[in-house]
């Protein structure tokens, strides 16, 4: 221990008292539960100076966050704070810190200095080259691909699930391949063993073997980092918090700051259990709550603690502020999912007439393509935006895929949708289709005559005749263009199975789009308003304007906050998600999902959702609000519903 600085900060005057507590709190393990908006990284940041200003040396500190950008966030403003280097402190996450350990004590378990690390790429070249002597034997789409077969195996590590339950869970059609994605696991391992690789979840793994294995290097490294700080720890899997265990087994001394109610990531492998285990694992521990909130407005955290309260199990929390007056959240119903897509667009240019910038603005959602609607929308009314978590809606392959079938019906010489379109014909090269991109452009080409060269050709017969006996069909006259959508879904249904492992998902997104195009009666309207664009590019205007409409997954928009949230589609079946409902983990963690949600509002906040929705198996729909707010008192809750 070095002798103690003079103190260069007023720790009482900078911090409330929770915060604090946290920060002047040096020994044994402490739970720091921070409320959104609570400053938690603030906490931190206070921590580290306070720790050195106490007499801790920097090199026996250790930050572990999930990013590395967020540990050198946090070391360059404490550093600032005490105008003090802490380059000694080591932080960075969990993974770089298992690496540096493997670099210099890796030869324990049988690996050289310079071991490779295998990045994504790799992971997927070595699994393609190992697949070869299986001499595997199926179809398109019978088999999964390399990106998909990685993305199994770090499940396995991550979750701590066996490979049959990943399967069932997310790509049941490749449980008759079990057998060999059992046989190509143990290949992987053993290949990555013999030729010194290690990919990025091996890191963990092996990590935490060199401390179980070596209790004379865990107890130095123990010894060295006795003060043990972890970040966002409702994130860490099973892995990281077995970690943070061994590496404080001589002192304990471990702060962990998160919040059970925003642990949303669990299909990363992120275990809610270990934020509410922790006082067991780390018996004594003190537990303090970051309850005030710096970020939203008093009506708006009554509607959030009304929420959380409901939740099955949690640590009890109030937030409170000092903003006391504020608009009521609201809850809007309208009678339609354009109708819910309209009044976003009228609620947001409200708000821009007084003085909130587009930016300051951002739309949520539970899944990507509850936005697709909403996406035409903002182009008819020139409004730009920016998604985040998933594909702009226009953008996705399965989306071009469909459409490209209704395009050549309205114009029969639109080169790129007929390549995109031959493209999905098994069989059909470049060269078939650069022949019917020479007819284009004759004077007289029409559809008619497309399909009477679609069926004169001898290579890939079947395949071509099934497209132009499609194609007939949709060019009827009489047909509206949801009748024509649902054809085309009906056959390309088969390709897109063989097309992508995630083919359920990208079905349902494909579903949504025949609802959206259930209102429109022409065809050359639904196309015209899927391909609008405002007058300049959206690039142009967010780079003249420096202004954009935010639209995002809820599980990317946790960390940020905006004045004004919209959250769509709070309707049964979409938020809660129909696949969690007979599921109580799984529901307990989509109230969370609605928790953080909500806490991204700064000062206004409306939920919204359609009472009436369409179903291609099912016709009109009648949906219910979200359990999450139905039963919600009129005291926080302003309950509209909106009339066309």
């Amino acid at each position: 221990m070095t002798p103690p600085l003079a103190p260069a900060i007023d720790y009482r005057r900078e911090l409330n008292p929770a915060q604090y507590e946290a920060v002047t709190t040096r020994e044994g393990p402490v739970l720091v539960i921070a409320g959104a908006g609570s400053g938690k990284t603030r906490t931190l940041v206070y921590r580290l100076a306070y720790l050195v200003e106490s007499g801790v040396p920097p090199w026996a500190i250790l930050l572990l966050t999930f990013t590395r950008k967020a540990s050198q966030e946090m070391l360059s403003r404490a550093a600032y704070l005490i105008d003090r280097q802490l380059h000694e402190v080591v932080g960075g996450t969990f993974h770089s810190v298992c690496h540096r350990w493997l670099r210099r004590y890796g030869n324990r378990l049988g690996y050289e200095s310079g071991f490779t690390i295998l990045d994504r790429s790799d992971q997927g070249d070595l699994l393609r080259l190992l697949r070869e002597p299986l001499k595997i034997k199926a179809g398109p789409g019978q088999f999964p691909r390399k990106e998909t077969i990685a993305e199994l195996f770090g499940a396995i590590v991550n979750k701590n699930l066996p490979l049959e339950t990943l399967l069932a869970q997310n790509y049941p059609q490749f449980e008759p391949q079990t057998g060999l994605l059992h046989q190509l696991y143990q290949l992987y391992q053993r290949h990555k063993r013999e030729h010194q690789l290690l990919d990025y979840d091996d890191l963990l793994v092996e990590g935490k073997r060199l401390l179980e294995e070596h209790p004379d290097l865990r107890q130095t490294l123990s010894e060295r980092y006795r003060y043990i700080m972890v970040d966002e720890y409702q994130d860490t899997n099973r892995l990281q918090a077995e970690l943070v265990r061994l590496l404080a087994f001589c002192h304990n001394n471990v702060m962990a700051v998160g919040d059970d109610s925003q642990s949303i990531y669990s299909f990363r492998g992120a275990n809610f259990r270990n934020i509410i285990d922790f006082p067991r694992l780390f018996p004594g521990t003190q537990i303090i709550k970051l309850e005030e909130n710096y970020r939203s407005t008093q009506p708006i955290l009554d509607l959030t603690n009304t929420i959380i309260a409901q939740a099955r199990e949690k640590y009890t929390k109030c937030l409170f502020t000092r903003k006391k007056e504020g608009p009521k959240p609201h809850l809007l119903r309208t009678g339609s999912e354009n109708e819910q897509s309209q009044l976003v667009c009228n609620l947001v240019a409200e708000l821009q007439e007084q003085g909130v910038a587009l930016h300051q603005m951002a739309v949520l959602f539970r899944a990507a393509f509850h936005s697709f609607d909403l996406e035409i929308e903002l182009l008819r009314h020139q409004v730009p935006f920016m998604k985040f978590g998933g594909f702009k809606f226009m953008e996705s392959a399965h989306i071009k895929d469909l459409l490209s079938y209704l395009r050549v019906v309205a114009n029969p010489r639109d080169p790129i949708s007929w390549n995109r379109l031959l493209q999905l014909v098994p069989g059909v090269g470049k060269k078939t289709s650069q022949k019917l991109l020479t007819l284009l452009k004759q004077e007289d080409f029409t559809l008619p005559s497309a399909l009477a060269w679609l069926n004169a050709q001898k290579g890939s017969k079947q395949g071509l005749k099934s497209l132009a006996e499609l194609l007939a069909q949709l060019n009827e006259p009489t047909l509206s263009p949801a009748t024509q959508l649902n054809l085309a879904l009906t056959h390309y249904e088969p390709i897109l199975k063989t097309r992508f492992d995630d083919y359920p998902k990208r079905f349902r997104d494909l579903e949504h789009l025949v609802t959206i195009t259930a209102r429109y009666r022409q065809l050359g309207n639904l196309l015209n308003d899927l391909t609008l664009e405002p007058p300049t590019s959206l690039a142009d205007v967010t780079q003249e304007r420096g202004d954009y409409l935010n639209l995002s997954t809820i599980h990317s928009a946790k960390g940020l906050e905006w004045e004004a949230v919209f959250i769509i589609w709070a309707a049964e079946g979409r938020f809660p998600s129909s696949y969690s409902q007979d599921n109580e983990e799984d529901l307990e963690e989509e109230r969370r999902l609605m928790y953080v949600a909500t806490t991204r509002a700064r000062h206004y906040l409306f939920i919204l959702f359609p009472a009436v929705s369409y179903n291609r198996y099912l016709g009109t729909t009648y949906n219910e609000v979200s359990r999450f707010v139905q039963d919600l008192p009129d005291r926080i809750l302003t309950k509209m519903r909106i009339d066309p």
